[in-house]
């Protein structure tokens, strides 16, 4: 089975609005929008890998709470990307000062930014392709480091801006750099 299924919209377009109350009225449905207004219609994980992206927000989230240098996202949060994709990354992180700076309502609906770090945690079901495709779209919008994580291969591929894609082989754990100060997401429970 497909992770994602693309539909096709052409001359049919879909206001910012009009994808926002799509996403509220299909709430059981994991909806993304790439930058050409396509649907991404993405397919709910299996058990195994849920537990290991609560894992990893679960490690996020407690750095994000002790430091409070920002806020941290799962999978169900969405960001409009500034090339006007609509993203859901596994998991994701922004400057505090930056969600700071959105209006209420903007903090309410989907973030209208893209965040500095994201995380892609690989599917079983997922092809490889699409998942590199979305990373480099992160970075070409703004994010300051990802991370596409490969079980199946135990690989973690790190995005930074300006930089070619570093590749690591069965890591024990990753460091979150200058983004992410002194976070360090340890991988042996996610493995």
């Amino acid at each position: 089975m497909p992770a994602a299924l693309t539909v096709k919209l052409d001359s049919l377009s879909l206001s910012d609005e009009q994808f926002y109350q799509l996403c509220l009225t299909n709430r059981e449905l994991r909806l993304e929008r790439n930058s050409q207004g396509d649907l991404v219609i993405m397919s709910p994980t299996g058990g195994e890998t849920s537990n290991r992206n609560v894992e990893i927000i679960y490690q996020l989230q407690s750095w994000s709470r002790r430091t409070q240098v920002g806020i941290a996202f799962d999978s169900s949060g969405g960001f409009k990307l500034p090339n006007g994709a609509y993203r859901s990354p596994d998991a994701a992180w922004l400057k505090r000062e930056r969600w700071e700076s959105l209006t209420p309502e903007q903090q309410q609906r989907f973030v209208p930014l893209c965040p500095d770090f994201v995380i892609e945690l690989r599917s079983p079901s997922d092809d490889l392709k699409p998942l590199r495709e979305k990373m480099q779209e992160y970075q070409e919008n703004g994010a300051r480091l990802g991370w596409l994580i490969d079980r199946q291969t135990r690989t973690v591929e790190i995005y930074r801006p300006g930089q070619a894609v570093e590749v690591l082989e069965n890591p024990e754990s990753l460091s979150g750099e200058a983004v992410l100060p002194e976070f360090i997401l340890e991988l042996a429970p996610i493995w």
